[in-house]
């Protein structure tokens, strides 16, 4: 029977494990009776849920990172391990060499709240527990811990999609065009716009991906961080539908590209994918600054594609498989905001459709608008 005795001055708990094993844990000195009989009860439920482990045996956070970073290593590709390994040597010193089962609440909570009066951004702060997270669910899965703290600890708040979004209007969109003078960069800004498609899956795009019939690209593989991958999901692996004056800007650069072996359609002068910080830092932003815009994220060209897609009433369905989002509920997450808050034309529509039968007259937007600026005289 499990109890608790006091010797040379500490209290001891002793009790049987869940193999019929004696075994007898020390507390620290100047424990009191009443935290000894709390370990001893949590001791209890663990062996109850078969999940007790030996003080001694449990592994310190770095111990667990280390196994959980080797674990990845074939499961993600090297860019996303690189990143996760990244976090776990130089974001965590101050958990490194505690005991998982030592770890609280407010011990992460405080790492937390360090980083965000350090000054680092709260979108960095986020990614980083992502990886926290996962570690700590991988030392709860091998039964290193036998509760989680993570899943209660506090995470700082994101800004919303709205704030963080930068949509370009129709007219900036052609002050950007007009701006370029490179003929190979006006063609990749163009699409950017055209097809909502990633940076990366546009720099890794070939002439071969061009459906010249059906008037689409097809996107099936990445040039990030200069390696090549291919799409993380099966639905990011799409065609995407071009109008008439895209597919006639690409004719006129397949005949001005630079042969090269790879078959890219925007290839660097050595007919090697673009470097995308290159991309960036030497065309697209002096591209901004040229046409008097606000500073944007390239990514947010394809924000734009999508709001426009939504501007125009396009269905959900169909921009998520341009898109390539994995489901319709992540392109709602992320453009919720976009969606109109007051449609006059739908309620209409609705109405005709339902009353046309008995013989109603149908009743169109002007009409309706005029019906409610009448009930407010």
């Amino acid at each position: 029977m499990a109890k608790v005795t006091k010797r040379r001055g500490r209290y001891v708990l002793d009790f049987y494990d869940q193999n019929g094993k004696r075994q007898r844990q020390t507390m620290p000195e100047g424990s009191s009776l009443k935290k000894a009989k709390d370990k001893l009860r949590e001791i209890e439920d663990q062996l109850a849920k078969g999940l007790y482990v030996h003080d001694k045996k449990i592994p310190t956070f770095a111990e667990v990172a280390k196994e959980w970073i080797g674990h990845k290593k074939t499961s993600i590709r090297d860019s996303t391990w690189e990143v996760y390994e990244g976090h776990t040597k130089h974001h965590f010193p101050e958990l490194k060499d505690h005991k998982m089962n030592r770890i609280t609440i407010a011990m992460l909570e405080k790492w937390t709240t360090e980083r965000q009066k350090s000054g680092m951004p709260i979108g960095t702060i986020r990614k980083i527990l992502v990886s926290l997270g996962q570690i700590f669910r991988y030392a709860a899965r091998h039964q290193y811990i036998s509760y989680n703290p993570f899943l209660d600890a506090e995470r700082p708040k994101a800004k919303s999609q709205k704030d963080k979004i930068r949509i370009l209007s129709p007219d900036e969109i052609n002050t950007l065009l007009d701006a370029v003078d490179d003929q190979k960069y006006q063609t990749l800004f163009t699409l950017a716009v055209m097809s909502g498609a990633r940076q990366g899956e546009l720099l890794g795009s070939k002439w071969s991906d061009i459906d010249w019939e059906k008037s689409q690209i097809h996107i099936q593989r990445t040039f990030n961080n200069a390696r090549w991958y291919e799409p993380k999901t099966e639905t990011s692996n799409r065609r995407i539908d071009l109008g008439p004056n895209m597919m006639k800007a690409l004719k006129k650069w397949r005949i001005a590209c630079p042969p090269n072996k790879l078959n890219l359609i925007f290839p660097n002068r050595e007919g090697l994918p673009i470097n995308h910080n290159n991309l960036i830092n030497r065309n697209f932003f002096p591209t901004l600054k040229k046409a008097d815009l606000p500073r944007i994220r390239f990514h947010d060209l394809r924000h734009t594609f999508a709001s426009l897609l939504i501007e125009q009433g396009e269905n959900i369905k169909y921009i998520q498989t341009q898109l390539g989002h994995s489901s319709p509920t992540v392109t709602l997450n992320v453009y919720a905001h976009l969606m109109k808050k007051v449609n006059q034309e739908s309620a209409c529509r609705l109405e005709n459709t339902i009353f046309q039968a008995t013989g109603h007259k149908m009743v169109t937007k002007k009409e309706n608008m005029k019906i409610a600026n009448d009930g407010k005289e």
